[in-house]
Formats: C-alpha cells, sequence, structure tokens
C-alpha cells in the first residue's frame, strides 16, 4: 500500500473538487481500489503505486483543463478520467471533436456543422474570417467562443465585440432610456452568448476592466485594436465606408472574425452593404478566408430550416415572375 499528497496549485480546489466535494465521487467511480481524502489545496491518495500513478496523470490533466477553460463540467472529468492510452492530450482530443471551449453548468461549445468547423480552422491560421450566411448556422455563437478560448489561452488580451445600430423595422429615437440604453438590444446576442461561457462574476469582472468590450460600430473609429480578439456581428448593416473603417482598425496580434447575413440588409435601399462589396474584393487575399454557411448549418429548430426554403423558394419564383 503507497501514499502520496498530490497539490492543487494555480485555483480555487472548489473549481477541481465541486461544491461540498461532490466531484470526488466521481474520481472513486473510476479508481474504485483507491482512497482519497481531500484537504484544501493537499489531496491524500492511498492505494497501489500504478494506479496513484495513473490517478495522478489524470488529475494533472484536469487540472489544466480547469486552468484552461475556467470551469469544469462532469462531462470532461468522465471524459478524462476515462481517456485511453492514445497519447492525446485533452486539447488535442478537443480539437479532434470539434470542442471550441466548456462553457457554464456543464455546457460544452463545439463546431455541430463542418461548415462551422470551417471556422474555427480558418481562425486558427488566418488572422481575419468572414463567416457569411442565414440566421441559426451558429455564426455569432461560434465567433463568440472561439474569442473566449482566444482570452484564456491568453493568445489576446481582450476581446472586442462589435455590431452597427441599425434599425430593423424600429425606431431606435423613440426607445426609452440614455444612449447605453437604446443600444444594448442591439448588442444582446452578444451578452447571451457570453453568459453561456463565462461565470457571471467574471464576465462582470471582464466587462468593468475593459477586457471584453461590446460597443456599437461607430465606436470603433479613430482605434487601433491590438492584441484581441474582435467581432463584428450583423456585418450586412454595416455601410461600404464602416466597414472598410472597421477592417482598417485591425492591429498586431489580432484576430478578426466579421459575421453577416446578406439575406437581411436593413440599411435604406440606396445604401450598399459594405459586406456585400468586401467579400468580392478581398477574397484573393492571403490571410483572409470567406466561409459561407447555408440551411443545412441551422442548429436552430427543425422548421427554421424549413422557413428558410420556403422564403429561397418564394424569392425565386418572384424573381421568376418579373
Amino acid at each position: 500500500m503507497t501514499e502520496k499528497v498530490l497539490h492543487i496549485i494555480g485555483f480555487d480546489p472548489v473549481e477541481l473538487y465541486g461544491v461540498n466535494d461532490q466531484r470526488l465521487e466521481l474520481f472513486r467511480a473510476f479508481f474504485p481500489e483507491l482512497k482519497l481524502i481531500a484537504r484544501g489545496e493537499e489531496l491524500k491518495v492511498k492505494g497501489i503505486a500504478h494506479d496513484i500513478a495513473l490517478f495522478e496523470e489524470r488529475l494533472t490533466q484536469l487540472m489544466q483543463a480547469t486552468r484552461q477553460y475556467g470551469r469544469l463540467s462532469d462531462e470532461l472529468v468522465r471524459k478524462i478520467m476515462q481517456k485511453n492510452s492514445t497519447g492525446e492530450t485533452p486539447s488535442q482530443s478537443d480539437e479532434n471533436s470539434g470542442v471550441i471551449v466548456y462553457g457554464n453548468n456543464g455546457l460544452i461549445v463545439k463546431a455541430r456543422t463542418p461548415n462551422q468547423l470551417r471556422i474555427v480552422q480558418s481562425a486558427n491560421v488566418n488572422d481575419m474570417v468572414f463567416a457569411v450566411g442565414p440566421a441559426g448556422t451558429g455564426k455569432t455563437y461560434t465567433a463568440v467562443a472561439l474569442a473566449v478560448k482566444a482570452l484564456r489561452n491568453k493568445e489576446v488580451r481582450r476581446i472586442i465585440l462589435t455590431r452597427p445600430a441599425v434599425e430593423a423595422g424600429e425606431n431606435l429615437g423613440f426607445l426609452p432610456g440614455d444612449l447605453k440604453e437604446k443600444l444594448d438590444p442591439y448588442l444582446q446576442p452578444l451578452y447571451d452568448a457570453l453568459q453561456d461561457m463565462l461565470p457571471a462574476d467574471k464576465l462582470s469582472n471582464y466587462m468593468e476592466t475593459g477586457v471584453i468590450q461590446i460597443a456599437p460600430l461607430a465606436f470603433m473609429r479613430g482605434r487601433t485594436l491590438d492584441n484581441a480578439f474582435v467581432i463584428l456581428d450583423e456585418a450586412q448593416n454595416a455601410t461600404v465606408s464602416q466597414l472598410k473603417m472597421f477592417l482598417t482598425r485591425m492591429g498586431r496580434s489580432a484576430k478578426f472574425l466579421i459575421t453577416g447575413d446578406l439575406t437581411q440588409i436593413d440599411l435604406p435601399r440606396n445604401q450598399p452593404s459594405g459586406l456585400t462589396q468586401a467579400v468580392k474584393i478581398l477574397a484573393d487575399i492571403k490571410g483572409i478566408e470567406i466561409i459561407y454557411l447555408d440551411s443545412s448549418d441551422v442548429i436552430r429548430h427543425h422548421l427554421v430550416t424549413s422557413i428558410l426554403h420556403a422564403y429561397q423558394a418564394n424569392q425565386h419564383d418572384s424573381t421568376q415572375g418579373n
């Protein structure tokens, strides 16, 4: 019988053990021959030397995952504890399975379609990526997940999320409240995605300290965006001059991801979309990739795909009729 004390260093042991040490029961389920006694930052392990060595290896991987993702899910614990001896690290395994980040309450955020996986892979090698496609294809959610991953991995120092504040049938001037209260509804999808992926206290701290910034596109003028993962969402509603302004804000060690839906342009009829022009004139520049998603990438309710097909058919019939 061997005894060894393992040390939990660099984060709150509760993140590893779970509330009231509930996750220790998971550890014991995978290593029933070992006796585990947790006392703060020390975990005493008793058992056969071989089992202790294997448990220590798995625990090290769990601690690495905790530092990387900020919070563990029971699903990830099971995945690491029962990992076979392929030699893959958790991060390699995640990349192979399309996992981007682990969010709150055990949420796994991953690429769920081939084109979403293309966005993930492209962002790894290109500094500027356009993701263009209809509603419900996961463009914004995937982009925010990639930004959170880059921040956790210390690849960037901040996340900047922006949208054009263009009215889609509503009158912004008549909305109640100050400027922030008027603009927040336009930016809500970005808040929603972040709330899925970051603990509330950490998100609040990031927002207060400027590590995460969410602002209308007009607020980007005059800035140089260094060491940042920058997302422009709903880019189809940026004018030609606005999009050119945004793209030229790119600073050192920055990653830009631009999303938009060319079938939902809310600009005045005489105002061309900057996204329409950009995907044409930037397509051949090295370091920029343009990825098109379609109805096969829709991950909302199955009726969304049928609705998109119906509208596409109606548009085709109307064109034929003219």
